[in-house]
């Protein structure tokens, strides 16, 4: 069996969980999010502690994964996630127009993203963007379509890149 499944997840206060034979479903302050139940895997909750544990009968079951997806749940649901992204070059901006994110990126027209619902879009200054929800997925697959306008180009560094990001930049081409 997986070591990830038999560690316990801890219920964060006023995280509350509901296991059916279909579905898990993890409520919390940020929100409400959803796993369908996959075969194989049995999650049982006692006293504020949720346990995952793989069938003996299936040795395909996917304990340790069940069990990493939940936490994430448990800790989107308490306290949200939220990646980071920079704007590296000259003229490269970004401001919101309602729920909608505007880019500038160099490109002859601007660039206009719609957040999906569950994420939400901020600002701080023009060359910051924060994407912050209750679903870990879908927070960085929304940070990483935002970064795939512009993705950092390895000459000069410019682009759209994740906070704390290193990016290897190559020399210019010699004469």
């Amino acid at each position: 069996m997986s070591r990830v499944a038999k560690m316990p997840i801890a219920l964060a206060k006023g995280v509350e969980i509901t296991v059916s034979d279909s579905e898990i479903v993890v409520k919390g302050s940020k929100g409400t999010l959803s796993l369908a139940r996959p075969a194989g895997v049995s999650v049982k909750v006692e006293n504020a502690v949720v346990g995952v544990s793989a069938d003996t009968s299936d040795r395909t079951a996917m304990a340790g994964t069940v069990r990493a997806i939940l936490a994430n749940m448990v800790e989107g649901v308490a306290n949200g996630f939220q990646r980071k992204l920079d704007l590296v070059g000259v003229g490269y901006r970004a401001s919101m127009a309602g729920k909608d994110l505007n880019l500038s990126l160099g490109f002859s027209h601007p660039v206009v993203f719609q957040a999906p619902e569950g994420v939400t879009l901020e600002t701080p200054s023009q060359t910051e963007i924060l994407v912050k929800g209750a679903d870990k997925q879908l927070v960085g697959q929304v940070a990483a379509k935002i970064r795939s306008f512009r993705p950092p180009e390895p000459y000069k560094g410019k682009g759209v890149r994740y906070s704390g990001e290193k990016i290897v930049m190559k020399e210019a081409k010699k004469a």
